[in-house]
């Protein structure tokens, strides 16, 4: 039965107005202002949003500049490669090479060591494209790092985590994004949760 077919209907109580936001806590009061993986989980949230927000139009977004750029370098060679050094995977990686490639920004062309293997090359469009998009996105990481102070601290801060990644994909290197975070959250893929693979 129905709430409008009873003596009685249910009215829907109205919303409560919500109030002025409260901030939040400051960050120098915060008990986990010290734990590494709180400030590396602050600053990360902060990239991905300012990240997504100046490549919205490129396809793939983040993952479709970083694979654009790739190919403007001739770096890696087949898309297989291109897709275990990002850590994507090889699924995802053609259907984001499929967008990039309808946008115009890449082609796949033999290649002429493995003719089974493509290599993946960025157009004439496609570098200008990335031209663009890395103004924009140098734009957003000044904008995140105007949080340090003077000019060498960004450029302190960038030299000291390029080193830390170095190292660290040298010791581990990525196998690709969902088996690396699987790892990390502990999940096995059976009804955990969803991952943006």
């Amino acid at each position: 039965m129905s709430a409008r077919s009873g003596s009685q209907t249910r009215s829907n109580p109205a919303p409560e107005k919500a109030g002025p936001e409260k901030p939040g806590p400051d960050a120098d009061s915060c008990a986990l202002s010290d734990d590494l993986g709180w400030a590396l989980g602050v600053v990360f949230r902060g990239y991905l949003r300012a990240s997504q927000d100046a490549l919205a139009d490129l396809p793939g977004g983040p993952r479709g500049f970083q694979v654009l750029a790739a190919a403007a370098r001739d770096q890696h060679g087949s898309q297989l490669a291109l897709a275990h050094r990002l850590g994507v995977d090889r699924t995802v990686m053609t259907y984001l090479l499929d967008d990039l490639e309808t946008a115009g920004l890449i082609e796949r062309r033999p290649d002429p060591a493995d003719r089974r293997a493509r290599r993946i090359l960025a157009t004439a469009r496609g570098r200008e494209t990335l031209a663009d998009a890395a103004q924009r996105l140098r734009a957003a990481e000044e904008r995140l790092l105007s949080g340090l102070d003077g000019e060498q601290d960004p450029r302190t801060f960038r030299a000291l985590l390029r080193q830390l990644a170095r190292h660290l994909s040298e010791a581990d290197p990525v196998r690709g994004t969902c088996d690396a975070t699987a790892e990390v959250i502990g999940t096995d893929g059976s009804g955990g949760p969803v991952l943006p693979c």
